[in-house]
């Protein structure tokens, strides 16, 4: 079997963003898996004008990026109890590419919870997207406290409890891989 390749998308824009060095880690945990190709998406490195799965509001690189994902790790951080806007605009942008796909999460905060929060409300959305939701999330407490300010992980326990994610991640894009390929859907024509 080919290499899966499963994106790690970075959940937020905010210039003093944290999460973006759990994404940073979920993507490296993710590399060591030889069936898998992954890499972070950074919504900042992308232009979705407007709102909605419009034509007009696509960015051409992340509708790639998503046409050749066999699954997607998602890290986001809590805002307000949700998730930032930011991601809901990428995630919105693409509908039919995401169709039988599974999504992983992790969740980022300043606080105890890990954002629990944002991946309770990511959970609703995505499986309307036609993503199919994994069941073992990772948190990132104290997001703050686990990275130093350059983005290095402080207790190596993170990527054993990561690996955990990426497992059952990569077990559900392969078994959904060959669904796609194998049982006819109305919605892969």
């Amino acid at each position: 079997m080919s290499k899966l390749y499963i994106p790690v998308l970075a959940g937020t824009t905010r210039e003093q963003r944290k999460s973006i060095f759990a994404a940073r880690l979920v993507a490296e945990v993710g590399s060591t898996f030889e069936d898998v190709e992954t890499e972070v998406i950074d919504p900042k490195d992308f232009n979705f004008p407007g709102d909605g799965n419009d034509p007009e509001g696509k960015d051409a690189r992340y509708t790639a990026i998503t046409e050749k994902a066999h699954g997607f790790f998602i890290v986001t951080p809590e805002y307000n109890h949700s998730f930032p806007g930011s991601l809901k605009r990428m995630l919105d942008s693409e509908l039919k590419n995401y169709i039988h796909k599974p999504v992983a999460f992790a969740g980022a905060s300043s606080g105890q919870w890990g954002g629990v929060r944002a991946i309770e409300q990511l959970v609703g959305s995505v499986r309307e997207m036609g993503l199919v939701a994994t069941f073992t999330d990772m948190q990132f407490p104290k997001v703050q406290e686990l990275f130093d300010e350059n983005g290095v992980l402080q207790n190596e326990a993170y990527r054993e409890y990561v690996k955990g994610a990426w497992a059952e991640l990569i077990w559900m894009a392969k078994v959904l891989k060959t669904g796609r390929e194998n049982e006819p859907s109305k919605h892969h024509q």
